[in-house]
């Protein structure tokens, strides 16, 4: 009779690469079967027009809480979320690749925000503009949008929420995406560097280090980080402040191994916007715009109809209406779903103190 190993004994490395390949053979074949179980769920729903009568984003962000609420690791709920996110995005792909409208060109932090939201599996499109976006979505060219709307550190990207006051798209989801802004060039020399392209808002987040590092180097805005690191790819006296995807797109080296934000911490929300509102997922959040006119006393009549039925304001931002002299709207993000009783009464409530009330949307709130 042989003896049993010691209890400290480093384990029989063949039999843990065997374990691990049968392991991944259930994977496959789990994975396999959902995907004829999401075809399955395609049938049930009749003959539609195109991808987009598919998608469920409420029902995506239901699947996506469940996975971090049954993790127990080792792996991380962020990990997790990335390949549940990736398998909903290729069994969906089934039908028909849904199409992204984005801030390009490719390399964006946009461009991240799409594929952190839809999966590699959607057909991104690049725009040259966040008015193009909206346009596109609204003629139907693209299924979705996914347009900035806030930063952490710099605030409201002011031309997204004016192109709501017109817009008749709505708010389907959010991305919240950590920004890394590095430093890259061709040469990599940080010597080299003579003038920088990059968005306004990085050159915002960036704007300490500049000051301490590269203070006499030329800054030049641009449309995009991206559209900045396709311009500094062309001389070595020049160079980018973008994300790293951007790098690899262009060929640039990282001046600086690290990144160069001022706040480590830097997130910026994007917004997924659609033709159509979808119902609850649980948890929620209502976007509102309130067109009222100059009054003593406007923002407490504003604000005060959702205190008193007990619903959290998450942000709230005023801008000229552009309608009449004198008139503001204010941007105002709520807990909950435009279909929840509490969020009725105090919208109805509302309605005597505003000269419109206009829903943007209510979507599922963001998973990491």
């Amino acid at each position: 009779m042989s003896a049993d190993p010691p209890p400290d004994a480093p384990p029989d490395l063949a039999q843990v690469r065997a374990r691990i390949d049968a392991i991944d053979r259930t994977i496959q074949e789990l994975i396999a079967e959902r995907a004829r179980f999401a075809h399955q769920v395609g049938l049930a729903k009749g003959p539609l027009a195109a991808a987009v009568d598919y998608y469920r984003p409420e029902r995506e962000a239901q699947v996506l809480r469940m996975v971090v609420d049954r993790n127990q690791g080792p792996l991380g709920d962020e990990v997790l979320v990335h390949l549940f996110r990736e398998i909903m995005s290729a069994c969906l792909a089934q039908q028909e690749p849904l199409k992204i409208g984005f801030l390009g060109p490719e390399g964006t932090f946009s461009q991240q925000a799409v594929l952190k939201h839809f999966g590699r599996s959607a057909h991104g499109m690049p725009m040259a503009s966040i008015e193009e976006v909206f346009q596109e979505v609204e003629n139907g060219n693209a299924d979705f949008g996914v347009v900035p709307v806030e930063n952490s550190g710099q605030g409201t990207i002011q031309v997204t929420l004016d192109l709501f006051l017109t817009s008749g798209l709505k708010i389907c989801g959010e991305v919240e995406l950590r920004v890394h802004q590095f430093l890259l060039s061709r040469s990599g020399r940080i010597e080299d560097i003579e003038r920088i392209y990059s968005h306004p808002q990085s050159f915002a987040q960036t704007q300490g280090w500049l000051r301490g590092n590269l203070p006499q180097v030329e800054k030049i805005p641009v449309s995009s980080n991206a559209e900045g690191a396709r311009r500094a790819r062309n001389a070595d006296d020049a160079a980018a402040i973008a994300g790293e995807a951007a790098g690899h797109v262009y060929g640039l080296r990282k001046v600086i191994t690290g990144p160069i934000e001022d706040d480590k911490d830097n997130t910026t929300r994007f917004l997924v916007i659609g033709r159509q509102l979808f119902p609850a997922s649980g948890h929620d959040r209502t976007s509102v715009l309130v067109f009222i006119k100059d009054q003593p006393g406007a923002l407490f009549n504003v604000l005060s109809p959702f205190a008193r039925h007990g619903i959290s304001m998450n942000r709230i931002e005023s801008r000229p209406s552009h309608q009449a002299k004198w008139e503001y709207a204010f941007f105002i993000d709520l807990a909950g779903h435009v279909e929840d009783a509490p969020m009725q009464r105090a919208l109805a409530e509302l309605q005597a103190h505003a000269a419109q009330i206009k829903v943007l949307g209510s979507y599922p709130v963001a998973v990491p």
